[in-house]
């Protein structure tokens, strides 16, 4: 028999009415007017003051999650379009000034000094500074029309399908058979999906260019030099630089390179083939079938909710409780936008899980990240204030990559067969060595992207090829596929609508293999100092997160070494 699940529910409201919903600025104003000359006579007047802007807060961050929740499950609805773009076009630009002004009156009361002493808020009033310090209202209106011209990243991708054997598929479902153990289908397939990009190669060359151009303004306006030292400032980026980030492309590119070019040769030499394809890279190097670790999403479902639950019970019931609810949607269709993501909602406290799954092991490795994150939602869901939820990336990215390891020892709900398990597990260690160089490329592209913000677009495709070169095997022939090649980085949804948010998976790629090492040694001891530092949300800086998880916030030539040649050895077991 099933146990009955107990939904959580929303905390009563202290300030907002229990039946307020936002249809319009009109409404949401008085709440922000209230706020804005409020008295604040006391320490205590000041907690209070601050909680109930994070309830208006966590309900305009949760009504916004939604809008765009529903705009992504449905690229194709007009209603769900228009209702988020009404959000950012019509009522985030009115926050935005009034938050600034909020934050300054918190900055400028006599009793945020002694606050600060307190956990958390002086993580808190760090961030208020730092907000203070980049806001200008010159900027609303360039970040209105930036959030909505990433919206159409999703639209142009989620109309790409491809026809294969009779049937319309969408490029996540035909990237299936890129798996094939029969070459000439894989190069078919390979061919439909590149044509089919290129199709759509000027509309996103254009949409990159006019962010480049809007995001770059933004930072000039902000008195930066250019768009990537404005935005390592508005991440919150204080605990590395980018000279940081330069250092760990050069370690992934002297330590993991030689690895990436070896797992090629072996390829290629299993393979038996003269030259090593691009459409050669996803099949089984010994020819067996792809692994196929679920049939269904709510197969994928019950099987990655019993592995979490081995784990620890509380983490499985944190998925039973989003199935329960309605907060999963995992399967890949038409006019879905691409990719997954985990959307967490403030007031809730309940996150929604959007992928496209077919039945890959990627999409198996997928469900335990985005689960990585949820999981984290339900850790900090009862933290006193939003801003102590808000983790920064390089935690959250922690979160879901660690989780991605430390279920291996359940995998074999996935696969019956000890070989195919292997095999599963063999595919995900080599797949991060292929990760870290990827996060490099990534990475450093945007680095030169908004160094050099008025490149032309052949500038840009030249630039992308030489630091592709620098993080990609020396074995793979790419001879008659070079446009291919030169748009590769469109696919990579970061560059469009997050960007500089990717180095943040190389340095949790990292401290994930640590936390697994640690769960290696002593499974109950990992997997507490684990669960302790999601806790701790945003109440800490990250080296302090990463310390209480019993590992270290370092992304060192030596570290990286260290903790490859660990994932090499585990390989060696299998």
């Amino acid at each position: 028999m099933k146990k009955e699940i107990v939904l959580p529910e929303r905390k009563p409201r202290k300030f907002l009415p229990e039946d307020f919903k936002i249809d319009n600025w009109e409404g949401l104003e008085p709440f922000y007017n209230n706020l804005l000359e409020r008295e604040i006579n006391s320490a205590e007047d000041l907690r209070k003051w601050l909680s109930d802007r994070s309830e208006l807060e966590s309900i305009v961050s949760e009504d916004a999650g939604w809008r765009y929740i529903f705009m992504t499950r449905f690229t194709d609805n007009e209603e769900y379009t228009k209702a988020y773009h009404h959000f950012v076009q019509q009522i985030q630009p009115k926050i935005s000034p009034i938050a600034d002004k909020l934050n300054k009156k918190a900055l400028n009361t006599p009793f945020t000094e002694k606050l600060e002493q307190e956990e958390g808020f002086d993580i808190m009033i760090r961030e208020l500074r730092k907000d203070i310090e980049i806001f200008r209202e010159e900027n609303i209106p360039l970040f209105t029309e930036m959030q909505t011209e990433t919206q159409k990243f999703g639209q142009i991708n989620g109309a790409m399908t491809v026809e294969v054997d009779g049937k319309e598929l969408t490029l996540q479902q035909a990237a299936v058979m890129l798996q094939s153990t029969d070459r000439a289908k894989r190069e078919k397939v390979y061919h439909k999906i590149a044509k089919r990009r290129l199709q759509d190669k000027e509309k996103l060359n254009e949409l990159y260019s006019k962010l480049i151009s809007l995001r770059d303004q933004v930072a000039e306006n902000a008195g930066f030099d250019n768009y990537r030292d404005y935005m390592f400032k508005a991440m919150g980026r204080f605990d590395y630089t980018p000279q940081d980030c330069f250092d760990f492309h050069s370690s992934v590119s002297q330590e993991i390179v030689p690895m990436l070019n070896q797992l090629a040769q072996e390829r290629k030499e299993k393979l038996g083939v003269d030259q090593l394809r691009p459409w050669d890279k996803a099949v089984d190097a010994e020819g067996k079938e792809a692994l196929k670790p679920f049939e269904s999403s709510k197969e994928l479902t019950s099987k990655t909710i019993e592995c979490f639950k081995r784990l620890d019970p509380f983490l499985g019931q944190c998925l039973e409780i989003m199935e329960e609810m309605g907060h999963l949607d995992l399967e890949s269709r038409k006019g879905k936008a691409p990719g997954g993501y985990n959307y967490p909602l403030s007031e809730i406290g309940v996150p929604f899980i959007f992928m496209n799954a077919t039945s890959t092991l990627r999409d198996m490795i997928t469900i335990l990240h985005e689960g990585g994150h949820a999981v984290h939602s339900f850790l900090t869901r009862d933290l006193e204030l939003a801003d102590f939820k808000h983790t920064p990336s390089e935690v959250a990215e922690l979160a879901s990559m660690s989780m991605e390891l430390i279920s291996m020892d359940h995998w074999n709900l996935f696969f019956d067969n000890e070989d195919d398990l292997k095999r599963a597990k063999k595919e995900h260690l080599e797949q991060i060595i292929e990760t870290l160089p990827w996060v490099a490329t990534i990475d450093k592209f945007q680095h030169w992207v908004y160094e050099n913000p008025e490149h032309s677009e052949d500038e840009r495709a030249k630039a992308w090829n030489e630091i592709f070169a620098q993080f990609s095997d020396n074995v793979t022939d790419w001879s008659g596929l070079e446009q291919n090649r030169d748009f590769l980085w469109q696919k990579q949804l970061h560059l469009y609508e997050v960007p500089f948010y990717y180095i943040e998976y190389g340095m949790a790629q990292l401290g994930a293999v640590a936390v697994w090492k640690n769960y290696k040694e002593d499974s109950r001891k990992g997997l507490e100092g684990y669960m302790n530092a999601l806790r701790l949300g945003y109440m800490r800086s990250i080296p302090e997160v990463y310390k209480a998880a019993h590992i270290k916030f370092d992304f060192s030539r030596s570290y990286i070494k260290e903790l490859m040649s660990f994932v090499q050895q585990e390989m060696e077991k299998l």
